[in-house]
């Protein structure tokens, strides 16, 4: 019976993309010490919504919590992780190189090369029902190339 109260995914999925569509997330469980300190610096840095994956004990997730929950953390990659909400598409990357959350000014360049370098792809265009996800990047491939070639000239 509790069930019939719930909203149902077409419903979550609305909400999300009300709320969230064309902006960037980070999708997080904690983050190190200092480091949104060090990401409030950066230029845009404070722009981000930061959503901490951990769940909470709510009879009825929120939007952002049911698409966390039921569809980007089951693909499995690193936390801290990138999310940029497109039209019909959810690009994502993980904020991690060698064991560590990379400094929060490449984020900037992450951003940069999202739509041809991430890690995985949610399609949302056939609806909640049917949202799919196509594997990009190596888990282990992490660098900033556009900040290679801007330093490269």
């Amino acid at each position: 019976m509790f069930g019939l109260f719930r909203p149902g995914p077409e419903a979550q999925l609305e909400r999300f993309l009300q709320r969230y569509g064309g902006r960037t997330l980070i999708i997080h469980e904690g983050f190190p010490s200092n480091w949104m300190k060090q990401l409030l610096r950066q230029a845009g840095g404070g722009g981000h919504f930061r959503i901490d994956a951990r769940p909470l004990p709510a009879a009825k997730p929120t939007p952002v919590e049911w698409l966390v929950q039921t569809h980007i953390l089951p693909i499995g990659l690193p936390l801290p992780l990138l999310a940029r909400v497109e039209e019909n598409m959810i690009l994502l990357r993980h904020l991690n190189r060698d064991g560590y959350v990379v400094h929060p000014s490449e984020i900037a360049w992450f951003l940069a090369e999202l739509s041809s370098r991430h890690h995985a792809a949610l399609d949302y265009s056939g609806g909640a029902n049917a949202i799919s996800v196509t594997h990009g990047l190596a888990i282990s491939d992490n660098e900033p190339l556009c900040m290679w070639d801007a330093i490269s000239g």
